[in-house]
């Protein structure tokens, strides 16, 4: 067995169980307290994490390589903001199922990318996928029936959750019988079981909000990290590098959730359709992630992946 460290990293990335622990007893504890909980999430997380694509993608180093691929990284965000202005308006229904699908994938290629990061067993590597995606899946088409269309209803909702217990736990099994017990099992962990509050929520809402938590927490803290090695070789004593070192990064992530938290809830202040701003927002950072987290490009081993080595 593998020791396991409990540091800053194990609960912000490898299993940050915390948060969505967290969310679960509040929601249950004090049910009027319900829209604040989601409010509150989607400010201080969810939107902190779409926002956070910006400082990472605008961020100077990243210049010549934008210029170089204008292509997949000024022509096709634009594409995307006219499919999804043409989608919310006239194919509604089908573009949000779309946009939860992608959503879903993104997320599940995240925690997948994560497991890569602190494994560097490829025979565990594709198990670690295999389950991730097959969990996934699972959670999706249950949201589907679960939502989407009634077929999942509170009289055999459990026999599914039952089935689910068991399931996890034979694949537990298997796993830890092939792999030893390590940190790797926590990351599969986070990965297979961010979409599970599905099996015990009523709201889709609180699949997302609840269970999403962690790549949330995952993505700020690697970001983060990786742009302030970026500028760890400008020196503190000038206010103007620590304001470029750090600050600028907090205060973009910060403007953006309170821009795109007020259109998320605008319905709310009788401003109809802004909600389809956020929703730009998180498909530009979906597809602009799959580009800039892209390590087959040399750009990105350079100058993302070298700097993810050095705290990882």
């Amino acid at each position: 067995m593998n020791k396991i460290k409990f540091d800053y990293q194990f609960f912000l990335v490898k299993f940050p169980i915390i948060f969505p622990a967290l969310y679960a007893f509040i929601l249950f504890q004090f049910p009027s307290l319900e829209s604040v909980l989601i409010i509150t999430t989607i400010f201080i997380l969810a939107e902190t994490h779409f926002g956070a694509t910006w400082p990472f993608f605008l961020d100077k180093i990243k210049y010549p390589f934008i210029v170089k691929n204008r292509i997949p990284l000024i022509i096709f965000p634009i594409i995307i903001i006219i499919f999804s202005i043409i989608g919310f308006f006239f194919f509604n229904k089908f573009f949000l199922l779309i946009f939860l699908a992608v959503n879903m994938y993104h997320v599940t290629r995240q925690s997948f990318g994560v497991c890569k990061l602190y494994s560097k067993d490829i025979f565990e590597n594709k198990h670690q996928e295999s389950l991730i995606y097959f969990f996934n899946l699972l959670f999706f088409f249950i949201a589907f029936f679960k939502f989407y269309t009634p077929v999942i209803n509170e009289s055999n909702n459990s026999i599914i959750n039952i089935f689910f217990i068991i399931l996890f736990f034979l694949i537990s099994i298997y796993y830890l019988n092939k792999f030893k017990f390590s940190e790797n099992y926590f990351t599969l962990l986070t990965g297979c079981l961010i979409f599970a509050p599905v099996l015990f929520v009523s709201s889709p809402v609180h699949v997302i909000t609840m269970g999403v938590t962690m790549h949330y927490t995952q993505y700020l803290y690697l970001t983060y990290n990786v742009y302030s090695s970026r500028k760890s070789h400008l020196p503190l004593t000038n206010p103007t590098n620590f304001f470029n070192r750090n600050y600028i990064f907090f205060i973009i992530i910060f403007v953006y959730s309170v821009f795109m938290t007020f259109f998320s809830f605008s319905n709310e202040f009788n401003f109809k359709n802004f909600i389809l701003i956020p929703i730009i927002g998180q498909m530009l950072h979906f597809y602009l992630d799959s580009q800039l987290w892209k390590f087959s490009e040399k750009h990105n081993r350079d100058n993302t992946l070298m700097h993810l080595k050095k705290f990882i």
